[in-house]
């Protein structure tokens, strides 16, 4: 990477001139949600001295308890992207259908899926949380958006990202060309490019996984866990286990670093707990586009087509070998 520095705005500019017939409207839903980010950040960076920490005494609509932070980050995204005319609806995990644009404002061709604050279990422990966010074209022909925009398969995302409040806050993001990290300089509050075209190592040296589940896990996950943890110097095992408890974080650390993310399903949640839409998808392609897998065990995330808009799903993402071989082992659970 050259010594220039490039902020994230300039980042989308130059992608869109790379598409001569780009109208502007695609790279506003972008700088749009790059302000959101930045109005959650300065809340989530000063949380611990004022009054939003906390629960507000309900569960959203999978049954988690909301955190304070949750309410506030939802509420910024929104009130973000409702008037630029650039979106026909949005989705978010924290509510249970989808939110439709404001009749005052126009609609337009795009659509966001997005979880607002995702490992906000963490929040009051001061534990890395983020954002992760999913945009799609809309397949309705004009006016308010539709369920049917917002259950779309994987496949037909244009754009997706995470953000990483943490240490540092960064954020990721593609529109299927590459993957690029853009770390937030607080002093002049600009996101500014760090990781230029990021590739996950075909095969890593960690795992990461609840393993507080252990026992209720089916025998092909826990023959591949049991695998990764014995020692071969020739397959460069045993692996070392790291697990965060907030996806983001997990996440971000294997695609910079390689191996494996699981978060299999078992006999309490034979489906997963994991949402297709916010979560699984939108990383997916990031994955996939920085030279990853991701699969739900029996096919790639991204076929999967949608039934519903908070559905759930298995999920297994990181270095491709990784993701492989563990396959392997699960398919040799359904071959007995």
């Amino acid at each position: 990477m050259s010594n220039k520095v490039i902020t994230i705005e300039r980042h989308i500019i130059d992608g869109e001139r790379q598409h001569p017939g780009a109208t502007g409207n695609f790279s506003a839903v972008l700088r749009d949600l790059t302000l959101a980010i930045k109005v959650i950040w300065r809340e989530v960076s000063k949380a611990g001295l004022v009054n939003i920490l906390g629960v507000v005494g309900k569960e959203n609509i999978h049954g988690d308890v909301v955190k304070k932070l949750d309410v506030f980050a939802d509420e910024a995204i929104y009130k973000a992207m409702d008037h630029g005319g650039h979106l026909c609806v949005m989705a978010s995990e924290e509510n249970e259908d989808v939110l439709h644009i404001p009749d005052d404002y126009p609609k337009g061709k795009y659509v966001l899926l997005f979880d607002p604050l995702d490992g906000s279990s963490n929040i009051d422990a001061n534990v890395s949380i983020g954002t992760i966010f999913s945009i799609y074209r809309r397949v309705s022909n004009s006016g308010k958006g539709t369920l049917a925009d917002c259950t779309q398969p994987g496949y037909k995302q244009i754009a997706a990202g995470y953000v990483v409040y943490g240490s540092s806050t960064m954020m990721v993001y593609t529109t299927g060309d590459g993957v690029h990290g853009f770390t937030l300089d607080p002093s002049i509050g600009e996101f500014l490019l760090s990781h230029e075209n990021i590739r996950v190592p075909n095969r890593g040296k960690i795992y990461s996984v609840n393993e507080g589940n252990y026992r209720y896990w089916d025998e092909g996950v826990k023959k591949y866990i049991k695998y990764l943890q014995e020692e071969d110097k020739a397959t460069s095992r045993p692996y070392s286990a790291r697990y965060i408890g907030s996806m983001v974080a997990d996440l971000h650390r294997t695609l910079l670093y390689g191996g494996i993310f699981l978060y299999p399903g078992d006999t309490r949640y034979p489906n997963g707990k994991l949402r297709l839409m916010y979560e699984a998808n939108p990383l997916a392609f990031i994955m996939e586009q920085a030279g990853g897998a991701a699969s739900n065990g029996d096919q790639r995330i991204l076929d999967v087509v949608p039934s519903a808009l908070h559905q759930k799903t298995p999920l297994f993402i990181g270095s491709e070998e990784d993701v492989a071989l563990c396959k392997e082992f699960l398919q040799a659970r359904t071959a007995q």
